[in-house]
């Protein structure tokens, strides 16, 4: 291994060490491989924020019997929106719309477990997202439920 590759891998492993540190172990296994992260074909929902750190977030829900059935996210943000996107997808599965409400900022960061203190407004994006995809879920529900005709 000549210097250049030693270099970069020396510079490699501070780099997981600094996001360890700073994400714990779970934070740290998303900010490597993010699930849940991609545009959703057809979503029942969908919503796009961008937050006033200048990072976009968007987040696609798909709903089974009244359930959320696959969840998915996609962000032009850093390394913490993909984080808290991920998570944010993740912990919409299998939730009825009274359940997703209950996922907040605050939630999001409890289930990372440790998160960059300057890095939280991350979280509550993500979880402002997925209010408002739930948002537009309900209301075409009930658009839905109001454009039937009556005996049905």
């Amino acid at each position: 291994m000549d210097k250049f590759d030693h270099f970069i891998e020396n510079l490699q492993e501070q780099i997981f060490e600094d996001t360890k540190r700073a994400y714990g172990e779970s934070g740290f296994q998303r900010w490597r491989k993010p699930l849940y992260q991609g545009e959703m074909k057809k979503p029942d929902a969908h919503a796009k924020i961008t937050g006033q750190c200048g990072d976009t977030m968007e987040l696609f829900l798909k709903f089974e019997n009244n359930r959320v059935k696959n969840a998915s996210f996609v962000t032009d943000g850093c390394g913490s929106s993909t984080v808290c996107g991920s998570f944010a997808a993740e912990m919409a599965l299998q939730k009825n719309a009274d359940e997703l409400t209950d996922i907040t900022g605050e939630a999001i960061l409890d289930k990372i477990g440790m998160f960059p203190a300057d890095d939280e407004h991350c979280a509550y994006l993500a979880a402002e997202t997925l209010q408002k995809s739930l948002q537009i879920y309900m209301r075409k529900q009930i658009a839905q439920t109001n454009s039937e005709p009556e005996g049905n």
